[in-house]
């Protein structure tokens, strides 16, 4: 498979998951937030926006690059090293997230596996009962629940956890 078309089924993947989150989630309270690990060039943010208007949405990355229109205030923004900075969400948001969606990996599936192992655990703590860890590693935690994957999404590609409780 050539690397466009790779790209492109992650990302058809990645939207058919966030998509399905937001419906799943229709039924959580409207004030659980939304977290974005990575902001990149600001194009899953937006998506963010569109299918839970309404939601509050806060954003963890090194350095913005993102297109103008996608960059999240500062007061939603978390700008640092991850290790810095979710640490500091924690202390405010922790139990307040319906969706945590974390886009980190890197090429280098050693590093993703033991970026993944860290930060998952932490994650989870953000979620609310019943909110969803989508992620495009495995991160497996405590107390959760992997869902089936939205029709279409190869085993694999995406994966979406529900925290129990």
């Amino acid at each position: 498979m050539s690397r466009l078309d790779s790209v492109i089924r992650r990302l058809k993947a990645q939207r058919a998951c966030l998509d399905f989150a937001a419906k799943h989630l229709a039924d959580l309270p409207s004030e659980g937030l939304i977290f974005e690990v990575g902001l990149g060039n600001g194009r899953t943010y937006d998506h963010l926006r569109e299918i839970m208007p309404g939601r509050e949405i806060y954003v963890f990355d090194r350095q913005v690059n993102a297109h103008p229109d996608c960059i999240p205030d500062e007061a939603h923004l978390f700008l640092g090293d991850l290790f810095d900075t979710l640490p500091q969400a924690l202390s405010r948001f922790e139990g307040q997230a319906a969706l945590v969606h974390a886009d980190v990996g890197t090429g280098d599936d050693e590093a993703n596996r033991r970026l993944a192992g860290a930060i998952a655990p932490e994650l989870a703590r953000l979620l609310m009962p019943g909110g969803l860890l989508v992620s495009d590693q495995k991160m497996p935690f405590d107390g959760s629940l992997a869902l089936a994957l939205p029709e279409g999404v190869p085993p694999g590609r995406y994966n979406i956890r529900m925290k129990q409780g």
